[in-house]
């Protein structure tokens, strides 16, 4: 579930490859961040893969993109007698991943694998009962190949629970004082172009996807995230982190993507100590969309 990747939000820092601009300390707090504000979210999502697993209650689940643990963790709180493999292409969120679960005392349950999808399927992952794929599919070079990779691993009846952005998170009101309204909607402009070029997954349909890899699809849903204001309290910091690596991601042509009055705006935004830093702001709220797919591998 979710997270940024080139200034966009996924749940976990997923398992394909990240073109090396999504590694370091940033990515990371922005994961934990997601998960603290829109953790009732998360659970909702968990909770719907867990009531279409009634009855073949998973012993091994397999988190492809774990990140920082967010989908892990609560898979394994709503899933009280499986175990997991976290599998991501940075061995630092899973360090992070590892440590959060030895708080928990979940880490007995959960075993890492370093692994870059885009190179293959992980030797040595084993059969899962369920595979966890949040936010990840769109990232990989040849997601058609990952889905039957899954397909193959799951036994007749597993279940895939796959979930994608349907929306970038948002947190300033249309009529925001921030330079001119809608700054917030130009800077999403600005990155959908930037995307396109580097995630041409993102938005496919996956439904189509999955039926193509063999799978039968046994569900659909769409999760909408609309906290008001006042938000939680790490709201602020949330979305700081995520305007942040927008803001760092169109660094390079940002005069070509935005006008210099938005750019200002966005750097005041972005000043922690200024007067105008969205960590101020008492009316920020967190609107956001994702969709899910809960998929089996025929009987």
């Amino acid at each position: 579930m979710p997270a940024h990747h080139h200034g966009h939000h996924h749940q976990g820092h997923h398992g394909r490859s990240h073109h090396g601009h999504d590694h370091g300390e940033g990515l990371a707090e922005l994961l934990d961040l997601d998960a603290e504000v829109l953790r009732e979210y998360h659970a909702g999502v968990v909770g719907w893969v867990r009531e279409h697993a009634a009855g073949r209650e998973p012993a091994t689940i397999v988190d492809l993109g774990a990140g920082t643990g967010t989908g892990t963790l609560e898979l394994l709180t709503q899933f009280p007698a499986a175990s997991a493999v976290a599998v991501d292409s940075d061995a630092g969120m899973l360090d992070r991943l590892a440590a959060k679960a030895a708080r928990r005392g979940l880490d007995g349950r959960i075993r890492t694998v370093v692994a870059d999808l885009d190179a293959g399927w992980p030797a040595g992952l084993g059969e899962a009962d369920l595979v966890w794929a949040a936010n990840s599919m769109h990232h990989m070079a040849d997601p058609g190949r990952v889905l039957r990779d899954i397909h193959a691993a799951l036994p007749a009846g597993g279940l895939l629970a796959l979930v994608e952005l349907e929306s970038f998170p948002r947190f300033l009101p249309a009529d925001a004082g921030v330079g001119r309204p809608g700054l917030e909607e130009r800077c999403h402009e600005a990155m959908a172009h930037r995307r396109a070029e580097d995630m041409p997954h993102l938005g496919a349909d996956w439904a189509a996807a999955l039926t193509g890899a063999g799978f039968e699809v046994r569900a659909e849903r769409r999760f909408a995230a609309d906290l008001a204001a006042p938000a939680p309290e790490a709201t602020g910091r949330y979305a700081l982190a995520s305007l942040r690596r927008a803001r760092e991601a169109l660094a390079d042509d940002l005069a070509d993507d935005l006008a210099d009055d938005d750019v200002a705006a966005l750097d005041a935004l972005l000043d922690e100590h200024g007067p105008h830093s969205i960590l101020r702001r008492t009316d920020l709220t967190v609107r956001a969309e994702r969709l899910g797919w809960i998929a089996a591998r025929p009987s």
